[in-house]
């Protein structure tokens, strides 16, 4: 007797964007919920997909410290889980703004609050439905070389130095200019 299984196919962290999805510049940042530098960062990144709306867009990858935080991978899979409901970045903001309370009942909560309405939310996390994902951008950043967080990316480059206001904007509006240039070459071909 076969065994008809419902397949569901889950969108993976590099497939979600926040921002205009066609922009020519991508943000990328390699973080974490429990990190304060992150949580700083994720202001950051508010003000810069505010600035340059429609000029780029962002892409957050988990990268859970788990010697130094417990609770961020269990959060890194609720920010998964929330991505499948489409309220990715709803979550991604409540989990900075509970950073020192996100276990995995906290979670829960959380994601009330970030507008998900999935029953097997909580299922979800206890079983690690999403562990794999985090663990694929884990590795993933290992690749990239991160070492420290945030860790940002432009366009695949990786961003040197702070990551304040002026230091990201600057290296978005250089990124953008380069996009620009080439933009014309492919237009006389």
């Amino acid at each position: 007797m076969a065994f008809n299984k419902e397949v569901i196919e889950i969108i993976k962290p590099q497939d979600v964007f926040v921002g205009n999805i066609s922009a020519p510049v991508t943000l990328m940042e390699f973080g974490e919920y429990e990190n304060e530098d992150c949580a700083k960062a994720n202001e950051v990144v508010k003000q810069l997909l505010e600035k340059y709306e429609g000029k780029i867009r962002f892409n957050f990858r988990h990268f859970p410290l788990t010697l130094v935080h417990q609770r961020s991978m269990k959060a890194s899979e609720s920010a998964v889980a929330a991505a499948q409901s489409g309220k990715f970045w709803e979550m991604h903001n409540v989990l900075f703004n509970n950073r020192r309370n996100l276990g995995t009942v906290s979670l829960k909560l959380h994601s009330k609050e970030a507008g998900i309405r999935d029953k097997k939310f909580l299922d979800d996390l206890v079983n690690g439905t999403f562990g794999w994902q985090v663990q694929d951008d884990l590795k993933y950043g290992i690749i990239k070389g991160v070492k420290e967080l945030p860790a940002f990316f432009i366009n695949d480059e990786p961003f040197i130095g702070k990551p304040t206001f002026a230091n990201l904007s600057s290296a978005l509006e250089a990124a953008i200019k380069k996009v620009k240039k080439k933009s014309p070459e492919k237009k006389r071909a």
